[in-house]
């Protein structure tokens, strides 16, 4: 179980990653040294998994984020298998989701343009054995940006 401050360090940071010990200290009201032994054992016990920066799509040349549905046509190991291998190794896919319902994938996925996004379904997931149909739902505006988690 997470007591208070371990929360609070948590959501401290998922807000900033790059927080000092001291900085984190100062915000929790603990010595710098407790704050980084805190840290280190949210790290220790997988709390937190690893630290990331966050871009400007726009500024690196991203301007399509899409969804993209995906439906298969059979549930065997080796296809799903494949699937799964082929979602890992393409980095314009950024999550990928099992879903119950309708469709079996949801994978988020972020483009240059509609021609990157258009030759990622038709030349790349369509084409797999696996997928039966493909249905994108094409961002407009993303009005609340991506967030922390809730602690």
């Amino acid at each position: 179980m997470l007591d208070d401050l371990n929360s609070r360090l948590l959501s401290e940071v998922q807000r900033n990653a790059m927080l000092t010990a001291q900085e984190l200290g100062e915000r929790l009201n603990l010595s710098a040294s407790q704050a980084g032994r805190r840290r280190q054992r949210l790290e220790a016990e997988g709390y937190i998994t690893g630290y990331t920066a966050r871009l400007n799509p726009d500024l690196v040349g991203l301007t399509v984020q899409a969804f993209v549905q995906i439906q298969v046509a059979s549930h065997a190991p080796d296809g799903v298998r494949s699937f799964a291998n082929l979602i890992s190794q393409r980095p314009e896919i950024i999550s990928a989701w099992t879903l119950t319902g309708e469709a079996d994938y949801l994978l988020r996925v972020w483009c240059a343009d509609l021609a990157g996004l258009n030759s990622l379904i038709h030349d790349v997931l369509l084409p797999h054995p696996a997928v039966s149909r493909a249905q994108s739902q094409i961002v407009m505006d993303q009005f609340k940006p991506d967030t922390a988690l809730p602690t």
